[in-house]
C-alpha cells in the first residue's frame, strides 16, 4: 500500500511536465500561426494583388486581338460581298480562312503565354497590310459602282459596332496600366535653389549670378524600378524662355529643351539630388520656375526670384 502511494506520488509531477510541454507546444504553433498569417497579409496578398492586375492586363489585351481578327474576317466578307471577279474573291476567301484559322489558335491561347501572345500580334500587322492592299485593289475596281453603298450599310455597322468594341477593350486596359504607371512614377520634393557669385557665395542680385545651384529629393518609391536613370531640369526664365540651352529631351511625345541633365543611380529609397548651371547669358530680374522629369514624367517643380 505504501509503495503504491509513493508511485502515485512520483506520477504526479511528471504529468504536471507533461500538460506543461503539450502547453508550450500548443502556444508556439499559435504563436507560427500568427506569424505566418501576419506575413501572408502583409507580403504575400500584395504581390498576389499586382499579379492579378498583370494576368487582368494581359487577358484584355488578349481579348482586344481577338477583336481585331475577328474585325478584319468582317472586312474580308464585305469585300467579297462587293466584287464580281471569282480569281480576287478565292483569293480573299484564302486570307479570309488564314485570319479565322489564327483567330483560332488565339483562342485556344493562354493569355499568360507572352510567347505565342507576341507571334499572334506579329501577325495582326502581317494581315492588317495585307487586307489594306485588297481594300486599294476592290475599291479601284468599284470606284464608279455607287449603288454598293446601301448594300454595304449592314457591314459597316458591324464593323463599327467591333470598332467600338476594340476601342473600348483598349481604354479599360490602358486604365489598369496607368494605374500600374502612376504607382512606379517617381515624386521629387524638398526643392532649394541659392544663386551664386563668381566666388560662388550666395547673392540675391541677378546682375552678380554666375552659377545657380538647386537640389530636391526623389522620395522613396519601392514599385519604382531601380536603375540608372536621367534627370533633366527645365528653368525658365521671366520671359518663359529655357535658360543655359543644353539640349533636348522627349516628354508626351514632345521635344523640350533642357538647362541641365544628371544620371543617377535610383535604388528605390530616398535619394538627395544636387545640381548647377553655369550663368552665360543675361538674366533680368523676375521669377524664375525650375521643373524637373525623369521617365518622361514631370515629378516637381518650383520657382524662385532673383532681384535688381
Amino acid at each position: 500500500m505504501e509503495e503504491q502511494t509513493n508511485r502515485q506520488a512520483e506520477q504526479g509531477p511528471k504529468q504536471s511536465a507533461t500538460r506543461l510541454i503539450i502547453l508550450g507546444i500548443a502556444v508556439a504553433l499559435i504563436a507560427i500561426t500568427a506569424g505566418v498569417l501576419l506575413y501572408h497579409y502583409l507580403y504575400t496578398k500584395p504581390l498576389m494583388q499586382e499579379n492579378e492586375e498583370l494576368k487582368e492586363l494581359a487577358e484584355l489585351e488578349k481579348q482586344e486581338m481577338e477583336s481585331q481578327y475577328k474585325e478584319f474576317d468582317l472586312q474580308y466578307e464585305m469585300l467579297q460581298s462587293q466584287l464580281s471577279n471569282d480569281s480576287l474573291i478565292a483569293q480573299i476567301e484564302d486570307e479570309r480562312r488564314h485570319t479565322q484559322q489564327l483567330l483560332e489558335e488565339l483562342e485556344r491561347t493562354k493569355a499568360t503565354d507572352a510567347a505565342e501572345i507576341k507571334r499572334l500580334k506579329a501577325e495582326i500587322a502581317s494581315l492588317r497590310e495585307v487586307l489594306r492592299s485588297y481594300i486599294v485593289q476592290v475599291d479601284s475596281l468599284n470606284r464608279l459602282n455607287q449603288s454598293l453603298s446601301e448594300e454595304n450599310t449592314q457591314m459597316k455597322e458591324q464593323i463599327s459596332e467591333a470598332s467600338t468594341q476594340i476601342t473600348h477593350l483598349a481604354t479599360e486596359r490602358n486604365e489598369l496600366k496607368d494605374k500600374v504607371d502612376i504607382a512606379a512614377q517617381l515624386d521629387a520634393t524638398g526643392f532649394w535653389v541659392t544663386p551664386k557669385n563668381k566666388k560662388s557665395k550666395d547673392t540675391e542680385k541677378v546682375k552678380d549670378v554666375k552659377k545657380i545651384a538647386f537640389g530636391f529629393t526623389i522620395v522613396k518609391n519601392v514599385t519604382a524600378q531601380n536603375g540608372q536613370r536621367i534627370v533633366y531640369a527645365r528653368i525658365l526664365k521671366p520671359d518663359n524662355s529655357v535658360m543655359g540651352k543644353k539640349g533636348t529631351f522627349t516628354y508626351e511625345d514632345t521635344s523640350l529643351e533642357y538647362t541641365e541633365k544628371k544620371y543617377i543611380d535610383y535604388t528605390g529609397e530616398e535619394e538627395k539630388v544636387t545640381m548647377y548651371s553655369d550663368v552665360t547669358e543675361f538674366l533680368e530680374a523676375g521669377t524664375y520656375r525650375l521643373f524637373i522629369f525623369c521617365d518622361s514624367q514631370m515629378i516637381g517643380q518650383t520657382s524662385f526670384t532673383m532681384k535688381k
